[in-house]
């Protein structure tokens, strides 16, 4: 009978089950045993998501009916494997040592460590932001904001992928930044000016940038005093002119292969770009010599010049 790689993984994870509910069975050598020599036994995602899981569980110190003098050794034990296998594989290890460091200071700080180690090489945006999430989650803001930039280094949204699942983290580590104040969002806008070349996503995190001041809401829900930040300085200008420049880019990248039936979904796409045009003090101005280049070049497109020309003249 053969057997799929994902089956041959699912009893392999089920043997490792096995092994370590009976080292349980027998009494904490046991267990210190298997996790002292983790590396001969398991690949470091087992050792840290089945066999150091299971070992802080409190089914296990029921079972095994631990004194607190031996929750800890046990419990240190699996706090050293977890970090062990975060350096050795990060990518799939990182956020598990975390949550099972959590109640040791010394533990914690060392596994957020090897995560900031490995984010400019070894990890992810998508795991950056799993992490980070996590952090802001465990009430640890400026290192979720840390790490949220860290994860924007990696990512590349092109001009067409409005519907990338990275976008929701991009809105969240905006928010973020905003919450916190004027300066991380200051710091984080150039990132995402860099790595965001999507109008609508663009234009998504000016328009929040805009409703609200920065760190409004502050740490602890203190609310600090202050006027919204002007669009025509730093950092929102930044992030407006890089809205506008993706507006006019997509509009073209659209319009050299577009059929007729995308026209009126086109004509939408320009209101949208409109409104983000009129946020500059010269908006209009600049919006109308936009169309106005658009209808010459483009003018042997006469159907959809004509819908041009009748929403905005």
């Amino acid at each position: 009978m053969r057997m799929t790689l994902s089956t041959l993984n699912w009893r392999r994870r089920e043997m490792v089950r096995w092994l370590v509910t009976c080292a349980t069975e027998v009494g904490v050598y046991a267990l210190d045993s298997i996790m002292q020599s983790w590396f001969t036994l398991f690949t470091p995602t087992e050792a840290t998501s089945i066999v150091a899981t299971t070992v802080m569980s409190n089914s296990t110190i029921v079972r095994l009916h631990l004194d607190c003098h031996q929750q800890e050794k046990l419990a240190g034990s699996a706090r050293t494997l977890a970090l062990q296998c975060a350096m050795k594989d990060p990518q799939n290890c990182a956020l598990s040592a975390l949550t099972l460091c959590e109640k040791d200071h010394i533990a914690f700080e060392t596994a957020y460590q090897i995560v900031l180690d490995a984010a400019t090489t070894g990890m992810s945006y998508t795991q950056l932001f799993t992490i980070a999430r996590y952090m802001e989650h465990r009430g640890y803001p400026m290192r979720a904001y840390k790490l949220a930039t860290l994860a924007m280094t990696h990512l590349n949204l092109s001009y067409n992928q409005d519907t990338h699942p990275a976008i929701n983290d991009v809105l969240w580590a905006c928010a973020l930044s905003h919450s916190l104040g004027k300066n991380e969002l200051a710091a984080i806008i150039p990132l995402v000016v860099k790595s965001v070349k999507c109008a609508t996503v663009l234009s998504d995190i000016l328009r929040r940038c805009t409703l609200t001041t920065p760190g409004m809401v502050g740490l602890h829900g203190r609310r600090n005093s202050g006027k919204l930040m002007s669009l025509d300085k730093a950092p929102l200008r930044q992030l407006l002119d890089a809205t506008i420049g993706a507006y006019i880019n997509t509009t073209h990248s659209r319009l050299t292969h577009i059929s007729p039936r995308h026209y009126s979904e086109f004509i939408e796409f320009l209101s949208k770009a409109r409104e983000t045009f009129l946020m500059a003090h010269d908006g209009h101005i600049q919006f109308t010599q936009f169309i106005d280049n658009l209808k010459q070049i483009y003018k042997g497109k006469k159907k959809l010049m004509m819908l041009v020309r009748e929403r905005f003249g």
